[in-house]
């Protein structure tokens, strides 16, 4: 083995390590409600990730789509080893159901504001056809009468 080689699992992106996490814990895997502090267990767990990247990656994970629809109607938080925790407040609840009504209504305007810039597209394509064909149509009765 080299000085480049490492025995422990290589984790170069938050992503890579969601992922990891995800198989290895089935409250990631599942999308349960984490529990308050799980930080603090994921870092006695894995003690070669940085606190940077593993912060990170809980925010990927906490913020997903499937996440806070589970935490919209979740009841209790769990630990890593699957047992349950504290309750979810009411609070908590809330701020998940407002972040998913904030999301997809931002969604719905960027798939308007798309939806105008193509037909807007296809508007000056039309026209610019249409002014094409008058051109041709012009220069084609100016071209016979010569």
């Amino acid at each position: 083995m080299t000085t480049n080689e490492s025995t422990s699992t290589s984790t170069d992106t938050p992503r890579t390590l969601l992922k990891e996490l995800q198989e290895k814990f089935s409250v990631f895997g599942e999308c349960q409600p984490l529990a308050i502090g799980i930080d603090k267990q994921l870092f006695a767990e894995r003690p070669d990730v940085s606190r940077k990247m593993l912060r990170t990656a809980l925010g990927i994970h906490t913020n997903s789509l499937r996440y806070l629809k589970a935490m919209e109607k979740a009841t209790a938080r769990f630990n890593l080893d699957g047992s349950q925790a504290d309750e979810v407040t009411e609070e908590h609840r809330q701020h998940a159901a407002n972040t998913l009504k904030e999301r997809f209504k931002k969604n719905a305007e960027q798939r308007k504001a798309q939806r105008q810039a193509e037909e807007a597209q296809r508007k000056a394509e039309e026209a610019e056809r249409q002014r094409a064909d008058k051109l041709n149509q012009l220069a084609a009765k100016f071209s016979r009468k010569h």
